[in-house]
């Protein structure tokens, strides 16, 4: 069955009585207190399950106009507002390796005293927060529109995350290109790395008129919780310090790249400079062997084999001679 398919969380965070998790059946907003919050998380496995159950929640909430906005959900960020609630939809930041960053839609509708948030798939922002509250919260206490921006809050806070890892592989990448004479070749790990910046910064860039417009005072200026307001300014904010953050990890790319080309011009020069010097000791040791062979009538030609092993042994030594120097002026 499609429903086999959706899985469906509901918490009601209770500053009275005690948080709970309660079945589908029981949701009733008409019987929500001041100090209660009502959160339901829908995860659609295979895209179209999830449309009798939203079409019985959106029922049971009063937002009947949700389930057709439900249907565009495709992780292009975007916000709608309908007096009494609001739809948010954003894009988090799923890791399926290394650096292998992808965006997972996540929609979220904030009404009063409940929040409604659907993606596709498993969200692992989410999960961390389901699983975070084991105990008695104050929770209940706080707004729908508040609690709103502790989702988004944990939405950017992928970001970060994965920027993080971005910064840890540039790490691990100079440290092997600065503490290794020989070092393998980079360009692919590079390539990969720059990828990983680029879409990070293409899924989270687009969501600069969305926490942007949840900020300006013109957004839901009814309200009466000057403290969302806050926050949705504090949320924007959070956002820009996660754009730069992801700026610099691009900028950390391209100087690993300027420190891997700088490598190479040195290895380039530390070989330059060895065959310059071994054509110099081969090119002495020639005309030495050279001179050896002039056909003049001297002493030295006519000592037979002794003068040839001994000019042999000469040259030889010589050219060790030269070798130790090299080596202790690092020439080599």
């Amino acid at each position: 069955m499609p429903e086999d398919k959706v899985k469906l969380r509901a918490f009601l965070f209770d500053a009275d009585a005690g948080d709970r998790r309660i079945d589908e059946d029981a949701i009733d907003l008409s019987a929500l207190g001041d100090n209660q919050l009502l959160w339901i998380d829908v995860q659609d496995d295979d895209h179209e399950g999830s449309a009798p159950v939203l079409e019985r929640l959106c029922a049971r909430l009063g937002i009947d106009a949700a389930c057709t906005e439900f249907r565009r959900l495709g992780g292009k960020p975007r916000l709608q507002n309908y007096g009494d609630w609001f739809l948010v939809e954003v894009s988090a930041v799923e890791c399926d390796g290394p650096l292998a960053f992808k965006g997972r839609a996540l929609a979220l509708v904030c009404g009063p005293n409940f929040v409604l948030s659907l993606h596709r798939g498993p969200l692992e922002i989410l999960d961390e927060l389901y699983g975070r509250e084991r105990g008695e919260t104050r929770i209940g206490t706080l707004h729908a529109q508040s609690f709103t921006v502790s989702l988004l809050d944990w939405q950017v806070d992928s970001y970060l995350h994965a920027v993080s890892e971005l910064e840890e592989s540039v790490d691990r990448l100079e440290v092997a290109i600065l503490g290794r004479k020989r070092y393998p070749e980079c360009l692919a790990e590079l390539a990969r790395m720059r990828r990983g910046a680029s879409r990070l910064r293409r899924m989270l860039a687009p969501h600069r008129h969305v926490f942007g417009a949840l900020a300006r005072p013109d957004f839901r200026p009814g309200d009466d919780d000057d403290s969302a307001e806050r926050r949705f300014a504090a949320l924007e904010q959070r956002f820009e310090r996660a754009m730069d953050a992801v700026e610099v990890g691009r900028e950390l790319v391209v100087g690993s790249f300027e420190l891997y080309t700088s490598r190479s011009a040195q290895r380039t020069n530390d070989t330059m400079r060895v065959l310059t010097f071994v054509t110099v000791l081969l090119g002495t040791l020639a005309v030495v062997a050279g001179a050896l062979g002039m056909n003049f009538k001297a002493p030295l030609f006519e000592s037979g084999a002794v003068g040839f092993w001994g000019s042999l042994v000469a040259m030889g030594v010589f050219a060790v001679v030269a070798l130790v120097v090299a080596h202790f002026k690092k020439w080599m």
